[in-house]
């Protein structure tokens, strides 16, 4: 079953924030999910402790650069899709989980100084295709952007990646309240409380949105393997 990787040199780029959201909504439409929580700082874990989180969704934090792989292929015989939340730096855990992913998502905040470390990020998916003599399906996902205006500095960043044939997700994933909620309270977006948190609806749909994407990108890949 499917692997997808969350990759980024930069912290606070986004990628477990967009790692529950994608992982959230597969597991509401019914597929079993698991999230391998390989950064230091274990957000997902914590999330995961929280109340609320879907019966068909796991969460595996016990991953060394030595147990990676086998962790990787022992869930993706096993659940319908496998999310990897990798740390922050450059490792040979990072390595090692791109050498299995059908899909790399490389986050990235519409800032220049994130853009140039979204660009060595993919440039590092290239060295690891070269390097397994593999194809690595990638895309950089903008987050934290927002829903109403489209800055000088996304446009501009947009368009040097454009001009460079570097893959962007049309789906963005916007600023919200909910987002960051999820971390505080558990659960799901569409099991937090509305009286607590505003605008669930949009942020539902916007999750949704990225899900879409994601699955659509991959049976694009798996058409190509065909």
């Amino acid at each position: 079953m499917p692997t997808i990787v969350f990759a980024s040199s930069k912290g606070g780029a986004g990628k477990s924030t967009s790692a529950v959201l994608l992982a959230t909504e597969l597991a509401e439409s019914g597929a079993g999910v698991t999230i391998i929580d390989a950064d230091p700082n274990k957000p997902v874990s914590r999330w995961g402790r929280r109340p609320g989180k879907p019966k068909n969704l796991t969460v595996i934090d016990d991953v060394t650069e030595q147990t990676v792989i086998r962790t990787i292929d022992q869930e993706a015989r096993r659940a319908a899709f496998v999310i990897v939340d990798l740390e922050g730096t450059a490792s040979k855990m990072v390595v090692y989980a791109m050498s299995r992913a059908d899909l790399v998502i490389i986050p990235t905040q519409a800032s220049l100084l994130d853009a140039v470390e979204a660009g060595a990020a993919v440039q590092e998916v290239k060295r690891q295709e070269e390097a397994f003599r593999i194809r690595i399906r990638t895309s950089v996902l903008y987050t934290r952007t927002s829903a109403a205006i489209r800055t000088r500095t996304l446009a501009s960043i947009e368009d040097e990646f454009r001009e460079n044939d570097v893959p962007v997700f049309r789906t963005r994933i916007h600023e919200r309240e909910a987002y960051r909620s999820l971390f505080s309270f558990g659960g799901t977006l569409s099991s937090l409380d509305p009286a607590q948190v505003r605008n669930i609806p949009a942020a539902v749909e916007n999750a949704r949105a990225f899900a879409a994407e994601v699955v659509k990108l991959l049976k694009g890949k798996k058409a190509e393997a065909a």
